[in-house]
């Protein structure tokens, strides 16, 4: 076996078959050539962008340039651009095949690459047999995707409007009868606020018995009036307070209601792009050079081991 892969021997061999060698090559470089042209592998040409993600709101530990992705290899882009460069014929995959789906995505897969690079970028990559739908797919996965963004941003602000407005009908209803409530105790016990008027009104009262007695007109007034706080006071004071908390609860939805109806409304994009897809003027597939060479140094090491094992069994036969 050591003399099988013996270096001499094999330089030997090489040397006497080198006109063999070089037959081998010229064929292995012609047919490599012939099987790797157009004739034979369709040329495709690739149209490449890259982005930078914007304006979106933080998930989980995921960063931007990972929801990035995570939207741009979502199904729903995939499958808005079977629908709108009907790719499903560009493929040739049947619509009423039962693995239509299958079959689409994975030659889809093998036609689009997205992937984040080193900066946080997120490079597109489109490979098409016809350089201007490669350029208008690689542009329109950029579109979609803020599209999609959009819609999934604007889906989640309108459900926060709904609850805004919601709770604004059922808060403004509440301080409506609170309302209602807080009237009554005012015109039938004359009591407008309590936390300012209970100083005054004692003081008031204090000063009237000092100076006139309880039996003048301006005592028994203030007395009606200290009793009514004595008796609904505590009552007046609650719901005086309810009343200030649902103003409040309503000014925030208010606000609430406003930033997100703005937000849903909205037209804004969601990616910088750092490099603009481009009509590809070069071909990226198939790379015919590296066909060749692969096919040569293959063909040339097959026939290698061919002569070696061919020398190795005629010195066997003749007991060398």
């Amino acid at each position: 076996m050591n003399d099988f892969f013996d270096n001499r021997r094999i330089l030997d061999i090489v040397w006497k078959r080198r006109l063999h060698f070089v037959i081998i090559g010229i064929c292995a470089v012609i047919l490599a050539a012939v099987f790797s042209s157009p004739a034979f592998i369709t040329p495709k040409f690739k149209s490449t962008a890259r982005l930078y993600p914007v304006n979106l709101s933080v998930l989980s530990e995921e960063s931007e340039s990972e929801q990035m992705l995570e939207i741009l290899n979502s199904n729903d882009i995939k499958l808005k651009m079977f629908d709108v460069f009907k790719l499903f014929d560009v493929y040739k995959v049947r619509q009423d095949d039962p693995k239509y789906l299958t079959y689409m995505l994975a030659i889809y897969n093998d036609h689009f690459s997205v992937r984040k690079t080193e900066y946080e970028t997120v490079e597109i990559e489109v490979l098409d047999e016809n350089p201007v739908r490669a350029y208008e797919m690689c542009d329109s996965l950029i579109r979609f995707y803020n599209l999609k963004v959009r819609e999934m941003h604007s889906a989640k602000n309108w459900e926060m409007v709904k609850i805004a407005t919601d709770n604004l009908k059922r808060r403004s209803e509440e301080r409506d009868s609170i309302a209602r409530l807080l009237n009554e105790i005012r015109s039938d016990y004359q009591i407008l606020d309590m936390q300012s008027q209970v100083p005054e009104v004692t003081r008031g009262y204090m000063k009237a018995l000092a100076e006139s007695g309880s039996n003048s007109s301006g005592s028994r007034e203030i007395k009606k009036l200290y009793d009514n706080m004595v008796e609904k006071g505590a009552e007046a004071l609650i719901i005086e307070r309810h009343f200030t908390y649902l103003n409040n609860t309503i000014d925030s939805l208010i606000e609430l209601y406003h930033v997100n109806f703005s937000e849903a409304n909205k037209d804004i994009t969601y990616a910088h792009v750092v490099e603009k897809p481009l009509v590809p003027d070069k071909k990226a597939y198939p790379v015919r050079w590296l066909i060749v060479a692969f096919t040569l140094v293959s063909a040339l090491f097959f026939a290698l081991l061919v002569f070696v094992t061919l020398d190795f069994r005629k010195k066997e036969e003749i007991g060398v």
